[in-house]
């Protein structure tokens, strides 16, 4: 199934920083410790409204388009795996509204698995 990510949410992704993940491997009783493997990834900073929006779209693989075409993201967030990278505090901005009201918008550190799709052809 080719799910696409959303157009709504496309602007999340601009902005995104290009990470490379070292994941250690997992260590069992009477096996050799292994080589870490490494997976490319998107990290962004996005508000903590926008996160509750797309949780729904979690441990999903999604097709992008745009400028990032030919790429497939999962959003990371409770996969044992990846505990490391699991979402995070972004911190937070005080600001004033322009009726002077106070408010406090707060931010959160996320990561995407970052995929290439390759594509079948039919002969």
């Amino acid at each position: 199934m080719r799910r696409m990510w959303p157009e709504e949410f496309a602007y999340l992704l601009e902005g995104s920083e290009e990470v490379a993940l070292q994941i250690a491997p997992a260590a069992s009783e009477g096996a050799p410790a292994g080589k870490a493997v490494s997976r490319k990834a998107l990290k962004a900073r996005v508000t903590q409204q926008d996160f509750e929006k797309i949780w729904p779209l979690a441990e999903a693989r999604y097709r992008l388009g745009g400028a990032l075409a030919g790429k497939a993201i999962t959003l990371i967030t409770n996969n044992p795996h990846y505990q490391s990278w699991h979402p995070s505090d972004g911190g937070s901005v005080e600001s004033v509204s322009g009726s002077g009201h106070a408010y406090t918008t707060r931010y959160v550190i996320v990561h995407f698995l970052l995929d290439d799709v390759r594509e079948t052809v039919e002969a």
